[in-house]
């Protein structure tokens, strides 16, 4: 039950069921409840019946019984009771049996007890129940009528019949109950199903298309408003209204971004034009020439920050177009290969570049696929321990063109894999600026965005002190990239 549809799923199976257990409660009932009244019914004529034939029979014959010892009926009276299907008994007023009909000399001795105890006190008051017969027997359901107009010695009719004995009764009912509400809430259960697909149906198209916004760059986006007018036409509305309020944030800190990055340059700039007159100066003090060295190294340092922050800011604004042209990517690589050389040779680490023998030509950025390239080889090199090395390979592989840059440095967590291409994301907090390993912590966004403007993706794989594997595979015919870093 991880989804909505599940759920509403269950719960209306879960209704359904409770209410068709209530409903079939209720019907059982009330049909045993109407069951028992016709039995009743039933029972009262025939017991009015016998109590009027016995009448009839006094008035006729001026008795109804034999002068025999115990007493009993006449037969000629008796014998009219043979045609009564349920257990009919005759009671004289002293509460014995003046006459039972076959179908209660079937019954067991304890069973008949039970009914000739229904009898009651002299004279037997007019009464309905259900009398409980020992040894298995069916529970009865009987009617008492007094006899007033058959003589001194006749008390009272009892007319009994089983339970069961109605046209349809609540055990039948039950049965098909059993039978049927299984099919009844199996169809419910795939009805449900298929009714909380449709109505999830608008949600998830809501979820599709908040899902397709995914960035800063995808805010523009608004999501279609249902005209039902219902709470998923609130919810987009407002979903919308939020997304306005992130553009209009977004926006505002990415004018920020790249007015600050651009106002800085030009001061920038100028302090380091003046930090090298000064370091070049014959009569500036060797105490102030390291001073100034070391000012030097931090505004380069900051001039990279600024660099990269104004880049980002353009890309970000769609404002950092692609001058793409058809390039044979060995040349690049075997240039920034060359570069990777000078810089691992300063830290003690050796190179090795690959290249096919045949060209392998994309349409790209040539600065830009440099930038990237050197971005991930500087920070190859920056994190590879004197005597590592690193590789530079470029591949002519089925889904397209991949340059790969691997090192045996010190390696990423696993933990901090999904982050690396986060903006100023430093996973080791030895690498600051201030370290052995300096960096500002936007180049492997640069580089992100470098991949992805061509139409390509960039993954990498790595393990502590195993090293890491950057790859970035780009389209053979380049036209993904729209020419647009928007």
């Amino acid at each position: 039950m991880n989804t909505i549809r599940g759920r509403l799923t269950f719960w209306y199976t879960v209704a359904l069921t409770a209410t068709v257990l209530v409903f079939g409660t209720a019907l059982y009932l009330e049909r045993r409840q109407s069951s028992v009244r016709e039995l009743d019914q039933r029972l009262a004529l025939e017991a009015d019946f016998a109590r009027r034939w016995l009448h009839e029979s006094f008035n006729v014959l001026s008795t109804v019984l034999r002068p025999t010892d115990p007493q009993e009926l006449q037969p000629g009276v008796a014998a009219n009771f043979e045609g009564v299907r349920d257990l009919l008994l005759v009671f004289d007023r002293r509460g014995r049996t003046l006459y039972i009909n076959d179908p209660v000399r079937q019954l067991n001795f304890a069973a008949i007890e039970v009914l000739v105890s229904l009898a009651g006190a002299v004279p037997s008051p007019s009464a309905t129940g259900t009398a409980l017969l020992p040894g298995g027997e069916e529970p009865m359901r009987y009617a008492r009528l007094p006899v007033d107009g058959a003589g001194q010695e006749v008390g009272a009719v009892v007319v009994a019949a089983p339970l069961s004995a109605v046209a349809f009764g609540p055990a039948d009912l039950l049965r098909s109950m059993v039978l049927v509400v299984p099919l009844i809430l199996i169809a419910s259960g795939v009805l449900g199903w298929f009714l909380a697909g449709r109505a999830m149906r608008p949600v998830e198209r809501l979820m599709d298309e908040v899902q397709e916004v995914t960035d800063g760059r995808s805010l523009h986006r608004r999501v279609a408003v249902p005209t039902s007018g219902d709470e998923l036409a609130r919810l987009a509305v407002t979903l919308n209204a939020m997304f306005s309020r992130l553009e209009q944030s977004f926006s505002q800190l990415r004018r920020f971004t790249a007015d600050a990055s651009h106002e800085l340059k030009t001061p920038l700039t100028v302090l380091r034009a003046g930090i090298e007159r000064s370091l070049v100066h014959p009569g500036t003090p060797s105490e102030v020439l390291e001073a100034l060295d070391t000012t030097l190294e931090q505004l380069n340092q900051l001039n990279e920050l600024v660099d990269s922050l104004l880049t980002l800011a353009r890309a970000d604004e769609g404002r950092a177009p692609l001058a793409l042209e058809t390039q044979d990517l060995r040349a690049l690589v075997v240039d920034v290969g060359e570069t990777a050389g000078m810089l691992a040779e300063q830290h003690g680490l050796t190179t090795q570049v690959s290249v096919p023998d045949h060209p392998v030509e994309v349409q790209v950025d040539p600065h830009r696929m440099h930038q990237l390239l050197l971005n991930l080889v500087t920070n190859a090199v920056k994190y590879t321990p004197a005597g590592g090395s690193v590789a530079i390979a470029l591949e002519d592989a089925e889904e397209g063109v991949r340059l790969v840059v691997r090192d045996t440095g010190i390696g990423i967590a696993s933990v901090d894999l999904p982050h690396i291409f986060d903006r100023f994301w430093r996973a080791d907090p030895a690498r600051s600026r201030t370290g052995d390993r300096p960096g500002v912590g936007l180049g492997l966004a640069i580089t992100k965005w470098i991949a992805e403007a061509h139409g390509g993706t960039i993954t990498v794989q790595s393990r502590p002190g195993r090293g890491s594997t950057f790859v970035v595979v780009l389209p053979r015919a380049g036209g993904s990239g729209s020419g647009d870093a928007g």
